[in-house]
Formats: structure tokens, C-alpha cells, sequence
């Protein structure tokens, strides 16, 4: 399984890796919707969001800088879930943006390449969760406490029996000493 996480991983960040590159180079703005289906625009995504640039271009050089940077970190296998979780939303956040742009001439073009997102999401979606065959961590945590809390509780109950027997050699001891008393008295 690690030579196919080894040979799979860079295959899937090549195509980020490439995309990342030519946005840093030349944030080209994808063209403008054709049919506007509602005359009001949404708020601009800098205005709600206030580290993001309001320049598109700068934003499209950002997302293309995350693809590079986690495109490079998933093919080096460097924190893989991370990288393939960064780049499933860049991918999202580009479908969305280039949702309905362009036209369709009915060679299909824009469903192949919504399919193709589709594709490459499913295989991020699939990398985010890859756990090496490593139990995640929390069901470590899960097992960590439910070891530390038998450890206790197998404690609690040997103290329980040794106070309990300090204590039945108290009464003993007790009681000897009365009896031992109570014949000096008599």
C-alpha cells in the first residue's frame, strides 16, 4: 500500500501543481457569466471575508500559490490529509466561480470538465482521510482513556482492599486490646 500512496499521491497534485504555477504566473480572470439569471450580483467574496484581497487577480494568484504550495506538499507525501483537504477547497471554490461560465457549443465541454473536478474531488476527499493504515487519533485518544481509566479504577480497588484490611486490622487489633483490658480489670 505505500508504494501505491508513493506513485498515487504526485499523480493526483500534478494537475494543482500545474494550475497553481500558471495562476501565479498569469491570474487570468475566468470570462464573465453569459446569462446572469438575477439582475443583483453577490456581495464580492473580499468584502465578507476581510484577509482575502479585494483584487481578483490577487485572489486568483492566492488560490493558485495554495494549489502550488499543496499540491508540492501532497506529492512529497508532507502532511498529505492537509494538503488534499487545502486543495478539495480550492477545487470547490473554482467550480463554483467558473459554475456556468463560458459557453457550451454541445461538444459537452463544460460537463467533462465538471466531471473531471468531480473526479479529482473524490480522489482529495479520499486522500484527506487516508490514514496510512494507522488508527486515527481519536480512536487513539479513545483507547489511551479507556486503558488509563481501567488502570484506574483496577487501582481504585486494590487501594479499596488494602484500606479495607488496615482497617479489619484496626478493628482487630482494637478488639484485642479491649478483651486484653477488660481481663486486667476483672
Amino acid at each position: 500500500m505505500a508504494v501505491l500512496r508513493r506513485v498515487a499521491r504526485p499523480l493526483l497534485a500534478a494537475k494543482f501543481i500545474r494550475d497553481g504555477i500558471a495562476a501565479v504566473r498569469d491570474p487570468a480572470l475566468p470570462d464573465p457569466p453569459e446569462d446572469t439569471r438575477g439582475e443583483r450580483e453577490a456581495p464580492a467574496l473580499a468584502t465578507r471575508v476581510p484577509f482575502l484581497p479585494e483584487d481578483p487577480e490577487q485572489l486568483v494568484r492566492l488560490q493558485g500559490a495554495v494549489q502550488l504550495g499543496a499540491g508540492v506538499l501532497l506529492a512529497l507525501g508532507r502532511a498529505p490529509r492537509l494538503a488534499s483537504a487545502a486543495l478539495a477547497v480550492t477545487l470547490v471554490s473554482s467550480a463554483l466561480t467558473a459554475g456556468g461560465r463560458g459557453t457550451d457549443d454541445g461538444s459537452g465541454a463544460r460537463r467533462v470538465d465538471l466531471l473531471t473536478d468531480l473526479s479529482l474531488l473524490g480522489g482529495l476527499l479520499i486522500a484527506a482521510a487516508d490514514t496510512h493504515g494507522k488508527p486515527s487519533l481519536a480512536y487513539r485518544t479513545r483507547r489511551t482513556a479507556a486503558h488509563a481509566s481501567d488502570a484506574v479504577s483496577h487501582r481504585a480497588h486494590a487501594v479499596s482492599h488494602q484500606v479495607g484490611n488496615a482497617a479489619g486490622a484496626t478493628v482487630d487489633s482494637v478488639t484485642h486490646s479491649v478483651e486484653a483490658a477488660r481481663k486486667r480489670l476483672s
